[in-house]
């Protein structure tokens, strides 16, 4: 018999026929334990080289996470189990002071307990009456190294190995019937009966190991999720003049505004603000505010380039739908008689076909571009609501809220059956082939032309009279001026006039020195008289003038 899977597994008959003190017997015996199924199903012996130390089962009772059994074939560690059609040949074993008989290969392999978890002690029955210690040892010591062996004094002992694999290997021995020596005495023989064996040191151990290997695997998830948590912020510092300047300074910065706002507000709400403080802060607050209209401007710049990316997505859109129908016209000039009945029936088929993906392309387009123009509508009407200060109360009442929204939604509504119904008749005119527009848009275009024209010229009257006007005020404005002036002249001349009579009376003067000062006087008025008449208007504009005029003279 011969099988694949796991080296050199396969037994020749001259193997069979080997002489029995040929060394290497029972190595080849211990060959083949790597095919024999102990236990359970489908699941080969593990031989030394590949065990490899997992998790159990029941890891997720005690650690509450899912262990991965790196015994499980298929996972890299072990090679798949052998064929289960192949049998299974046991060989004699000959040791220096026993010698072991396979058991009949006919009947059914013993049976064992279920294993314990991390199971190294075996329990060894059916021992001849005369084995000894040291015979169990040299039996046993081929399976790997053993720790310790209990020995009963009935036909039975427990025998603890180093490792958890070689205990495979002493259930192979199971069923074989030991003989010692040569004798044939019923205390010299025996048939073997091994079994796992429940230990309290082969369960402290497994825990141990469980634990080491749950420890191990919480420690590699930490570490993963410590490498895709996020980095923490820094640690804020704590408040001092010195921290407080730096702060200051980087208030200041635009680049390092934003770390320097959030140490602002951890220390505003640690309550370091004092009366000591308070002007720091004061001023640390108003290098804040600074930021403010920065702020508005990179909103407004960026408002400016989304409009400008409207903008030009909106001109882009308008020239696509020119092109389109263009595009269209084409196809209705050439369904036209003139032009129709020259093509074949291929043609025409093709033209339709093509007519008809053009205009749902354009109608397609020309949706989008009403949707557009219908939001700018929307923002604009949106614009002037919030302009108005009426509407900027709040109304408490909820009937109130809900009726005027109510009323918004019917608004919306209304509008956009008329943007539908808008959209049905252009496509109906465009459809008749009506491209051009009809004598009444015309007519209606030139009206409104010369309304145009009727209201440029309305406003340059309006600007006419207003200079008029202006000019009308400037001139009142002089002559008040001038009236004031000729009032203080007079006063003064009087006052003159009264001082030098008086001086007259008083020195004797004959009456020929008083006429040449009234003289004087009236000289004086008259060429003030004749100032005044050279800046104003010969015409006199009002009676008080002329009454003014006649006292001076």
């Amino acid at each position: 018999a011969a099988a694949d899977g796991l080296g050199s597994i396969a037994i020749d008959t001259t193997q069979l026929n080997m002489s029995v003190t040929d060394p290497t017997a029972w190595a080849t015996a211990m060959n083949n334990l790597g095919m024999v199924p102990v236990g359970l199903a489908g699941q080969q012996l593990v031989t030394d080289s590949i065990c490899v130390p997992g998790f159990d089962p029941s890891l997720s009772m005690m650690t509450g996470i899912t262990p991965i059994n790196p015994m499980i074939p298929g996972m890299g560690l072990v090679p798949p189990p052998p064929p289960t059609d192949v049998p299974v040949v046991k060989e004699i074993i000959h040791c220096k002071s026993c010698t072991l008989f396979p058991p009949n290969p006919n009947l059914p392999p013993p049976s064992t307990r279920e294993r314990p978890p991390g199971c190294k002690t075996v329990f060894v029955g059916g021992l001849p009456e005369n084995a000894t210690e040291e015979i169990i040892q040299e039996v046993f010591e081929q399976c790997g190294d053993i720790t310790a062996i209990r020995k009963s004094k009935k036909n039975f002992c427990h025998i603890r190995f180093a490792e958890e694999f070689m205990v495979d290997k002493a259930i192979y021995l199971s069923g074989y019937r030991m003989r010692l020596g040569s004798s044939t005495d019923k205390k010299d023989s025996g048939r073997l009966h091994v079994d796992f064996a429940q230990a309290r040191d082969d369960f402290y151990e497994w825990e141990c190991k469980q634990r080491m290997l749950a420890r191990e695997e919480r420690h590699r998830r930490k570490m993963e999720e410590d490498r895709l948590r996020p980095p923490s912020p820094p640690a804020i510092m704590h408040y001092s003049e010195h921290e407080a300047a730096l702060l200051a300074e980087k208030l200041k910065d635009d680049s390092k505004f934003s770390e320097a706002i959030t140490v602002l507000l951890t220390w505003i709400e640690r309550g370091e603000v004092n009366r000591r403080s308070a002007n720091q802060f004061y001023s640390m607050v108003q290098s804040a505010n600074s930021h403010v209209r920065r702020l508005m401007n990179e909103k407004a710049a960026h408002e400016q380039e989304m409009e400008q990316a409207k903008e030009s997505f909106k001109n882009a859109l308008t020239g696509i739908l020119t092109q389109f129908e263009q595009i269209v016209a084409v196809f209705n000039a050439s369904t036209r008689q003139k032009a129709w009945d020259h093509f074949s029936k291929a043609q025409r088929k093709n033209i339709d076909i093509w007519r008809k993906h053009s205009e749902e392309l354009r109608n397609a387009h020309s949706e989008q571009l009403m949707g557009i123009r219908r939001e700018e509508e929307m923002e604009m009407s949106d614009d002037d609501s919030g302009d108005n200060p009426s509407k900027k109360l709040r109304v408490d009442d909820s009937a109130l809220a809900a009726q005027a929204y109510a009323l918004k939604e019917e608004n919306d509504s209304l509008r956009w059956q008329l943007d539908a119904y808008r959209n049905e008749v252009e496509l109906l005119k465009q459809e008749k082939g009506q491209l051009f527009r009809t004598e009444e848009s015309l007519t209606k275009d030139q009206q409104l032309q010369f309304l145009q024209q009727t209201m440029q010229g309305m406003q340059q009257q309006l600007l006419s009279i207003q200079e008029e006007l202006n000019n009308k005020k400037s001139e009142l404005e002089q002559a008040k001026e001038e009236q004031t002036h000729t009032q203080a002249m007079l006063k003064v001349l009087q006052e003159q006039l009264k001082s030098a009579k008086e001086l007259a009376e008083i020195n004797g003067h004959d009456e020929s020195q008083a006429n040449e000062i009234n003289v004087l006087t009236v000289a004086l008025v008259n060429q003030d008289r004749e100032k005044n008449s050279e800046k104003r208007s010969p015409g006199l504009k009002s009676e008080k003038e002329a009454l003014l005029i006649g006292k001076i003279t």
